[in-house]
């Protein structure tokens, strides 16, 4: 499993008009081939009286699976434009189909290249781009006593506090990267005076917006 990469937030779209044609771009994180194609064909469903729906998408760990397709377009003038703007901006799992219903004004080669891959760019900036860190949950089981102390003190500092059980004793989950883990468990000990019971948990991933 990779560290870190980055992707895209759930869904989103951008609708952009050049030279009189309309351009819509639609993004969605998909995880799979399988449901990649799902989400290229509800568009083309959605935008059957288009001219053209164009799409590609990047998917897997290693960016094993890539598609590009121009549905009409002059080859390599759409499909594989949207699929450079997924490498430019390294996002994996990530798909994007550009809907356009012609406005009347030829655009040429040039032209069409500029204009499917400014609009994948500006749909996925409105969709948002996310890093994903992978992540351990730590629990950290203490008494009532150190609530207090050890929530404030994890939420002031650089680990990510995931959720709080109060049962019989305060049950504290932080999400921790890899590299952080010795670290982490040692600053807990030390906060606790080595009173609090430390477990590791299952691997995840800890999403942040980028700017």
């Amino acid at each position: 499993m990779l560290e870190n990469y980055y992707t895209v937030h759930a869904e989103g779209h951008k609708e952009i008009v050049i030279q009189k044609s309309r351009f819509i771009g639609y993004v969605k994180r998909c995880e799979t081939e399988e449901h990649a194609q799902a989400f290229i064909d509800s568009v083309k469903k959605k935008h059957g009286d288009a001219n053209h729906n164009c799409s590609a998408y990047m998917i897997g760990e290693q960016n094993l699976i890539q598609k590009a397709h121009d549905d009409g377009e002059p080859s390599g003038t759409a499909g594989v434009p949207i699929l450079e703007v997924l490498k430019r901006k390294d996002l994996k799992d990530t798909a994007v189909v550009v809907t356009r219903y012609f406005g009347g004004i030829k655009l040429g080669a040039g032209g069409l290249i500029r204009a499917y891959s400014s609009t994948a760019a500006e749909a996925i900036d409105a969709t948002g781009i996310v890093e994903r860190q992978r992540v351990h949950t730590i629990k950290i089981i203490a008494d009532y006593t150190m609530l207090g102390k050890l929530e404030n003190e994890i939420r002031n500092s650089n680990y990510h506090l995931s959720s709080i059980d109060y049962l019989e004793q305060v049950h504290i989950d932080v999400w921790v990267k890899t590299s952080q883990e010795e670290e982490f468990t040692a600053w807990i000990t030390d906060l606790t005076s080595g009173q609090a019971v430390i477990e590791t948990g299952e691997f995840s991933y800890m999403e942040r917006p980028v700017e």
